[in-house]
């Protein structure tokens, strides 16, 4: 009788992977041995129970064969030149991911991290994904305007200050605003937001402004001469802990299914039980920063006595499905008249500090895939901008470049970064929106003034503080 011997050797000759299962299937050909079974019977019993090969993992693009719009030109200035090659350089990195179908970048579009990231003002349609590093950690980023009537501008100003929350953290106990039980209920019954860390600063957050470019602006419309406040924020901390776990979800699909794409680009496909988890989670969390503006306008009106008009708002950091597209906007904002169920036609395009807020009515440009500016953008960081000022002090630069204006920092010192000048011209930026047909402009709401965060410290700086005593 022949002599049998098989061995992990055997099995890996076999095509077998070594793992936890090869002292199973050892345990198995040496039984099939004791019963007398042959070599290519044995072989062909342990053939059956091979786990299905792994899909073919999926390439990258070649960027110049996916359709891409350039709503962008720079004047005749060094640093828009420098800006306008990176964020070239940045989307031709992004477009390489195998979901993108097209893109497109809005005239105030500036690089937000290492290449191949995502700029601000950029645009990405993607079939079946849903992208989160796409719409950043800033969920939801969005602006409210509400027409406040025939009120100073002063008093709604100074009630803003007493009832809104710029700077790090949620409100203390004794200070908070209600959230509605039925979206707490709601997301309770999600499993990326039932966690005790988003259920917390869902309640404690609520009411909140944050800091970075978040404001809180009070100007005249320009057609009628009411006042009017408009707000912008985005999610806080209940939308950074959702786009840290979508991240962690989006990392394991792309190991497995695209190890080639860049790890900010990561996705979740949007036909899985996680994409439709995650994508239900992300309508919550814009429910909830909806309710976060709603808040604080609310608490304005009853404490300054106004007598409010309407009410509309818009974001720009987020995913819309069109068709079977998924249209992700990073610092972007749609342009087509029923992209929400809310959506009334009419958006905001906030410039700077120093310029009106515009009131447009979107074009639903091809070119544009369907978006317009969020803003002004920048075509320098914060801390080259700082640089750029040398002996200038913040007062100084906030006395010359706003004039005439109402403007406070409740949270911290003058934000020198946040200043007109750290920003790029808003002429050229409105210039550009005719040009390229992007939107047309229906108001503008002249600034008396505004509250931004100020100069604050990071939170993980006051960490590091807290742990030297």
């Amino acid at each position: 009788m022949e002599h049998i011997e098989i061995t992990g050797e055997t099995l890996k000759e076999w095509g077998h992977i070594p793992g936890p299962e090869f002292s199973r299937l050892l345990e198995i050909s040496q039984a099939a041995v004791a019963a007398g079974y042959g070599v290519e019977q044995i072989k062909g019993k342990l053939d059956t129970m091979k786990p299905p090969p792994p899909p073919p993992t999926l390439p990258l693009q070649k960027a110049g064969d996916v359709p891409f719009h350039f709503n962008i030109e720079a004047a005749e200035d060094a640093d828009e030149v420098k800006n306008l090659e990176m964020v070239r350089e940045t989307m031709m990195a992004v477009m390489r991911t195998p979901t993108v179908t097209s893109a497109a970048v809005m005239p105030d579009a500036c690089p937000a991290g290492p290449v191949g990231t995502i700029p601000v003002g950029g645009v990405v349609a993607a079939k079946n994904a849903i992208h989160p590093g796409m719409h950043s950690a800033d969920i939801c980023c969005s602006v409210m305007m509400t027409d406040l009537g025939e009120i100073d501008p002063k008093t709604v100003l100074d009630a803003a200050e007493k009832v809104t929350h710029f700077g790090p953290g949620g409100r203390q106990q004794g200070k908070r605003f209600t959230m509605s039980q039925k979206l707490l209920d709601e997301f309770r019954a999600n499993r990326f937001l039932n966690t005790p860390k988003i259920l917390r600063m869902a309640v404690e957050h609520l009411g909140t402004q944050g800091d970075g470019n978040h404001f809180l602006f009070i100007g005249r419309s320009r057609n009628t001469g009411r006042t009017a406040i408009v707000t912008h924020h985005g999610s806080r901390g209940p939308g950074a802990v959702l786009y840290k776990l979508g991240m962690e979800v989006a990392e394991k699909y792309r190991r497995k299914l695209s190890p080639d794409t860049l790890k900010q680009n990561a996705w979740i496909p949007a036909d899985t039980e996680d994409g439709q988890e995650y994508w239900a989670a992300l309508q919550l969390i814009r429910k909830w920063t909806k309710a976060n503006h709603n808040a604080i306008h609310q608490a304005t009106v009853e404490g300054s006595g106004a007598q409010p008009g309407d009410r509309f708002w818009n974001e720009h950091n987020f995913v819309f499905k069109r068709e079977d597209l998924f249209y992700h906007g990073k610092g972007a904002t749609p342009a087509w008249g029923d992209y929400a169920s809310d959506a009334t036609g009419l958006t905001l395009i906030p410039l700077n500090m120093a310029e009106p807020v515009l009131v447009v009515r979107g074009k639903d440009a091809d070119h544009a895939l369907g978006f317009s500016p969020h803003g002004a953008g920048r075509n320098f960081s914060r801390s080259e901008h700082k640089r750029r000022m040398g002996d200038v002090t913040p007062q100084q630069a906030l006395e010359a470049e706003t004039k005439g204006l109402d403007v406070r920092f409740p949270a911290g010192g003058i934000d020198a970064s946040e200043l007109p000048s750290s920003y790029k011209n808003a002429a050229n930026v409105v210039r550009q929106i005719d040009k390229f047909n992007l939107a047309e402009i229906v108001d503008y709401i002249d600034p008396y003034g505004c509250m931004m965060a100020g100069d604050v410290p990071p939170f993980w700086m006051n960490k590091k503080k807290k742990g030297r005593r």
